[in-house]
């Protein structure tokens, strides 16, 4: 039996509870996060690649599968595709009245999501969070949140790789005494705090929850609130950025491309 992917697990949910959001949200969200092979019809050029779109009666549709060997099984053929994730597709894709075939014919995740459905996914993606001016008199540990949010978060933070150190969701109580949840990233990268912020959002979004439940925040590891943030989070520890790959001396003649030099 193939292996189940990440898709099609979210795919199957989506299948068996249709008029559940949740989990349709949650196949959206794995679909914009997952790695995609998209066909096209010659090799990229540079920067510039040509999806191969197929015309149907109803919608015009870019072919892309979660691995490699389902678009293979579907070309029966050795054909050019291009490594993207889901999101870099969509937002590619749309408003050009495009849809989307996902891995059609081999896998239990077979779907065509029409333009609509790439249109309205491009759109949520874009959104960010407002920033909040608001000063925090207190944290305390976080309650009243669905466990649909910290699965979300859990996931959304595993790909975060190497942006923060970690992160602490907590209950926070403002000056004026209004009451709400903060996600604080402790050690952010300063070029990463955007994308953090919106990985948050996405979070929020997928889970079906309004914007307006989770606020979001950077501190530095010296910051006096890092030790109460420790002390009454929840702790989502951030994977570290991958070691750097190391030069392994090449034999002279082992690349095809550059033959060695004969004198």
């Amino acid at each position: 039996m193939t292996e189940m992917t990440p898709i099609d697990e979210a795919h199957a949910a989506m299948q068996a509870a249709p008029e559940d959001d949740t989990v349709r949200l949650r196949f959206y969200e794995r679909l914009a996060d997952s790695e995609l092979f998209l066909m096209l019809t010659e090799e990229a050029q540079g920067d510039t690649i040509t999806p191969d779109l197929f015309e149907l009666p109803d919608a015009t549709f870019a072919l892309v599968f979660d691995r490699a060997e389902r678009l293979s099984g579907f070309a029966e053929s050795a054909v050019p595709y291009a490594a993207l994730s889901g999101r870099a597709i969509v937002g590619m894709l749309a408003g050009q009245g495009i849809g989307l075939g996902l891995n059609l014919e081999v896998a239990p995740s077979s779907i065509l999501m029409p333009p609509a459905a790439i249109d309205w996914l491009a759109a949520t993606l874009a959104e960010a969070p407002a920033e909040v001016e608001e000063r925090i008199a207190e944290f305390s540990r976080p309650a009243g949140l669905p466990e649909s949010l910290l699965r979300a978060l859990d996931t959304k933070l595993a790909l975060a790789r190497g942006l923060a150190r970690t992160a602490y969701l907590v209950g926070t109580t403002s000056e004026s005494g209004a009451k709400g949840h903060l996600l604080a990233f402790i050690a952010a990268k300063d070029e990463a705090r955007g994308a953090l912020a919106k990985a948050a959002g996405e979070a929020l979004t997928f889970s079906g929850l309004d914007a307006g439940v989770l606020d979001v925040g950077f501190f530095a590891a010296q910051d006096s609130s890092a030790a109460a943030l420790a002390r009454h989070g929840l702790r989502f520890d951030l994977p570290a950025a991958p070691e750097p790959a190391r030069a392994v001396p090449v034999a002279p003649g082992s690349d095809p491309n550059k033959p060695p030099i004969l004198r």
